[in-house]
Formats: C-alpha cells, sequence, structure tokens
C-alpha cells in the first residue's frame, strides 16, 4: 500500500502529523494526547514499536510502577487513568484499521468527493 495514500487517510480521519529530528526516519502519529512513531515497511507503513502518552516532546510508555499502570519517559511519569487506557486503546485500533482498511479509504474518500461536489453546487 501506498505510504503517502496512508498518510493522506489517517490525516482525514483526524491525526495530526508530525516529523521529530529525534527520529529522521519516523513519522509522528497524533490524537487525542496519544502519539505512535511510524516507519515505511514492505506493505507501507507501520508502527514502530507501541503507541504510548505524549509527554511534551517525549512519548511515555505503559509500564507499572508500584503495582499501579502508569506512562513512563525517563524520570517523568503520569498517570495511566482509566480514561487514558481507554483513549490509548481506541488511538492503536483506529491507526491499525486506517493502516491496513482499504474499504475505510474508499469511504473516506468518497465522502470527500461528494462534499467537494455539494460545495461546488
Amino acid at each position: 500500500m501506498d505510504s503517502a495514500e496512508q498518510l493522506q487517510r489517517i490525516y482525514l480521519a483526524g491525526f495530526e502529523l508530525q516529523t521529530f529530528d529525534r527520529y529522521p526516519k519516523c513519522i509522528g502519529v497524533m490524537r487525542d494526547n496519544c502519539i505512535a512513531l511510524l516507519v515505511p515497511g514492505v506493505d507501507g507503513l507501520q508502527v514502530l514499536g507501541t503507541p504510548g502518552w505524549r509527554m511534551g516532546e517525549v512519548m511515555g510508555v505503559l509500564t507499572e510502577r508500584e503495582g499501579r499502570p502508569v506512562f513512563q519517559a525517563k524520570s517523568e511519569i503520569v498517570e495511566a487513568t482509566p480514561e487514558r487506557l481507554a483513549t490509548l486503546q481506541k488511538f492503536r485500533q483506529d491507526l491499525a484499521k486506517l493502516l491496513s482498511d482499504k474499504q475505510c479509504w474508499r469511504s473516506v474518500g468518497a465522502e470527500k468527493h461528494q462534499q467537494r461536489q455539494y460545495d461546488a453546487d
């Protein structure tokens, strides 16, 4: 699948795209404070590692500390509340669907085309 097409699909679905000097071969994909890094692969873009929680300019990974889930980036820690975990799970599901589902793209593309036709009339 074409990486440019995947990025367009992700952007149209409401995700923010960002590049990072620290990771020149990756594209950051963000929504609702969740972040994932994408890299080119054999079949288009793929998620590098595991999506996490945006903590300033870094990504906090989900881990456990003193028996409770937290997002951690070096010494910075953010509580992984049930709401944050649900947000991250939805982010992961939506991103996975956008990276793999051709039918989803046809649907999004058709809606945008119909809106342009409507706006032109």
